[in-house]
C-alpha cells in the first residue's frame, strides 16, 4: 500500500472543483452526440457550471432574480435620471472674442502663405546645364560587292 500522503485542503478542494469541471464537459459532450444521434440538435443554453440545459422556468427565474438585483442598484444610486442631472451640473460655454478670432485667422493666413511659398519652391526645376547630345556616327555598313559576272568557263 503506498504512503498517506497529507496535502492541504485548499489544494484538495481545487483539484475537486477542476475534476468536477472535467466531467460536466464530458457529460455535455456525450449529451451533445446522443441529440445527434436521436436528430436533434443539441441544447445551446447550460448552466454556468455547465450543468445541462436549462428549462424555461429556470430562465425566466434567473432573469427575474436579475431584474430584482438591478432595481434595487438603480434605487441604491438615484436611478438614470437623477445620476446623470447631478453628476452633470451644466458649465458655461467659453466664447471666443472677436479680437482672439481676428489673430487665429491671421496666423492661419500666414501659416498658408508660408506653405504655399514652400510648395511653389519645389516645384520649380533647378536649372541644369543643357548637357550637347552626342554626335551620333553614321552605322558602318559593309561595302557591298559588284555584282559582276561569275566567269564562267567557255563550253565548246
Amino acid at each position: 500500500m503506498p504512503p498517506t500522503q497529507s496535502h492541504d485542503p485548499d489544494f484538495l478542494r481545487a483539484a475537486l472543483i477542476g475534476l468536477q469541471q472535467a466531467l460536466s464537459n464530458i457529460e455535455q459532450r456525450i449529451a451533445d452526440l446522443r441529440g445527434q444521434l436521436a436528430g436533434q440538435p443539441a441544447a445551446k443554453t447550460t448552466v454556468a457550471g455547465g450543468g445541462g440545459p436549462l428549462s424555461a422556468a429556470a430562465r425566466a427565474r434567473i432573469a427575474l432574480a436579475q431584474k430584482k438585483r438591478w432595481a434595487a442598484y438603480r434605487a441604491a444610486h438615484g436611478g438614470k435620471a437623477a445620476k446623470s442631472a447631478a453628476a452633470a451640473p451644466k458649465t458655461q460655454k467659453r466664447e471666443l472674442s472677436a479680437e482672439g478670432r481676428a489673430r487665429i485667422v491671421a496666423a492661419t493666413k500666414k501659416r498658408w502663405a508660408a506653405f504655399r511659398k514652400a510648395q511653389q519652391a519645389a516645384a520649380k526645376p533647378v536649372a541644369r546645364k543643357a548637357a550637347k547630345p552626342a554626335a551620333k556616327k553614321a552605322p558602318e555598313t559593309a561595302p557591298v560587292a559588284a555584282a559582276a559576272p561569275a566567269a564562267q568557263p567557255a563550253a565548246q
